[in-house]
């Protein structure tokens, strides 16, 4: 029997393909799944099955997923952090442009004219001045949060001859060596926004981020100032930002969120959540997201994921896998240890790492594994899941 995995999305076939079907089911509708493949569905409503061993995201955002519900199930949830990075970075240089030039107003000023060509070339020399625009050297954008899109968006906005601040108080060595030497590093948000002409919002939403673009923020910028948000809509105040537009302060909001208060407003430019919706984007989205559920599934591994560690453990030939997740208390490992010394069990290699108040355990040992050991260690007190991880097929 193979691994069985839930769609609840249309995942690309470029990712399904690297699911064998030899020892994958897969299926928009099916019982009892070990994996989970999701792209825009809520999951907040969903049951957990009790098979349920991993959920797997198409995309970076998982607020559609139950992350606190999962974690304390012992569940990872995996995301596919740059897969999108170029797309959505390229729609964000879209924006600078759009918004700089007033081509959307432009192009809808174009479009209200009436009458014959001579009429027309009339109204254009006429009308054309209301919709003077600036260039982009020289400026200065402010990028909020330097993951694998902010990085993209410094680096390109740079070589467009912008001046570029990051600012980012968690950012990782892998993307710090991405980054170009010359994007400088603003102090605080405070400093970000006095300095910058254009900001453009980079973060996940959570109670920090939160309406992290705001009335007093918007008021360091200098005026004719534009904020750009692709990341969530309520990470900018959409009242502040109105009130920015209405009285002036700020030359243009783009985003990929229309509502009500925006989707007319004459300097808001409004785009149906078209951040990651390419081709290549959906395709390199699903494609990491089923690598890193199969490497979890066949070997326990642990990457891009958003509530356990990352945990990689090459397998030695010959011996047998558990995998257990478990809360971030100490004298685990001891007890783990002990059952397996309890069942004679030698152990080949280990693998403990922590990230808050959780932590993931991979064990190598030279002998059999049985369910009734499995058993064992689950009853063990701060113990949310374990399983003898197996490349072929799961039990139950």
């Amino acid at each position: 029997m193979g691994y069985r995995i839930l769609t609840l999305n249309n995942i690309s076939s470029r990712g399904l393909e690297r699911l064998p079907r030899d020892r994958y089911e897969i299926a928009s509708e099916l019982s009892r799944p070990h994996g989970v493949l999701v792209r825009s569905a809520d999951m907040h409503k969903f049951a957990l099955p009790d098979t349920l061993l991993a959920v797997a995201r198409a995309g970076a955002g998982t607020n559609n997923i139950p992350v606190a519900a999962m974690s304390a199930r012992g569940i990872p949830v995996f995301n596919a952090p740059g897969a999108n990075a170029n797309a959505v970075k390229e729609l964000v240089l879209a924006g600078l442009f759009l918004g700089a030039r007033n081509i959307c107003q432009a192009w809808n000023y174009a479009r209200s004219l009436k009458g014959d060509d001579p009429a027309l070339d009339v109204a254009v020399e006429k009308g054309k001045k209301d919709y003077v625009g600036f260039e982009l050297p020289g400026r200065t954008l402010g990028v909020i949060g330097l993951g694998a899109i902010g990085v993209e968006v410094a680096n390109t906005a740079q070589a467009l001859g912008m001046k570029v601040l990051g600012f980012d108080p968690q950012i990782t060595v892998q993307r710090a060596w991405q980054l170009s030497a010359t994007v400088e590093q603003a102090i605080s948000l405070d400093d970000l926004f006095a300095r910058s002409s254009m900001v453009s919002v980079h973060v996940p939403l959570n109670d920090h981020t939160r309406g992290l673009v705001n009335a007093a923020r918007l008021k360091l910028m200098p005026s004719g100032g534009m904020v750009l948000n692709f990341a969530r809509a309520q990470i900018v105040s959409e009242a502040d930002v109105v009130a920015a537009l209405d009285n002036g302060h700020l030359h243009a909001y783009i985003c990929d969120f229309p509502t009500n208060a925006l989707k007319e407003h004459p300097r808001a430019i409004t785009l149906p959540h078209l951040g990651a919706s390419t081709g290549e984007a959906e395709d390199n989205c699903a494609a990491m997201a089923a690598e890193t559920l199969r490497d979890f599934l066949e070997n326990g591994n642990i990457r891009n994921c958003v509530n356990f560690p990352e945990a990689i453990l090459p397998r030695i030939p010959g011996t047998m896998r558990i995998a257990i997740a478990n809360s971030n208390v100490p004298n685990m490992v001891g007890q783990i240890s002990t059952c397996l010394a309890s069942a004679s069990l030698n152990i080949a290699d280990l693998l403990n790492k922590s990230r808050g108040e959780y932590a993931y355990t991979i064990i190598d040992t030279d002998g059999a594994i049985d369910e009734a050991l499995i058993g064992r260690i689950k009853q063990i007190n701060g113990v949310l899941s374990a399983r003898i991880v197996r490349s072929d097929a799961p039990l139950g």
